[in-house]
């Protein structure tokens, strides 16, 4: 991945990063700080990780909402995937406030499409926290 995000710069990275957003065992974590050791400015990698990981939330949440028959069987077949639904199921829209942890928040994105969580609800929790994430580990890289 290092040497791909390397290659590809920004670009990689926004890939990387939406990818990593989804159920794709891939970290963006690891691609943005390989971008920033290649020698991406700070802010265009935070730019291209933040729209990469945020975008692949919204998927999620519409694959969720708009494919339930599909959606809810692959995510109830994972442990973290029913860990999310629980989550969501007990503290409601409350739990997109852990969307920002590994192995749990990408499935509770999908839970919250399946939930019917509103959209301008998922964007004001999600978005801001997986920015914050980015800025927090690019300051300590």
């Amino acid at each position: 991945m290092t040497e791909f995000v390397a290659e590809w710069g920004p670009t990689g990275l926004f890939a990387a990063a939406f990818l990593g957003a989804t159920l794709v065992p891939l970290s963006s974590e690891a691609a943005l700080v390989a971008a920033l050791a290649a020698g991406v400015p700070v802010g265009e990698a935070l730019v291209a990780a933040s729209l990469g990981n945020c975008l692949a939330c919204a998927v999620n949440w519409g694959l969720g909402r708009w494919a339930r028959e599909y959606v809810g069987p692959a995510l109830q077949a994972k442990r973290a995937g029913r860990a999310a639904v629980r989550w969501l199921e007990r503290w409601g829209a409350w739990s997109l406030l852990l969307t920002w942890l590994p192995v749990i928040g990408d499935p509770i994105t999908l839970a919250a499409g399946l939930g019917r969580v509103p959209f301008w609800l998922l964007a004001a929790a999600v978005f801001p926290l997986r920015v914050a994430r980015y800025v927090a580990l690019a300051g300590l890289a």
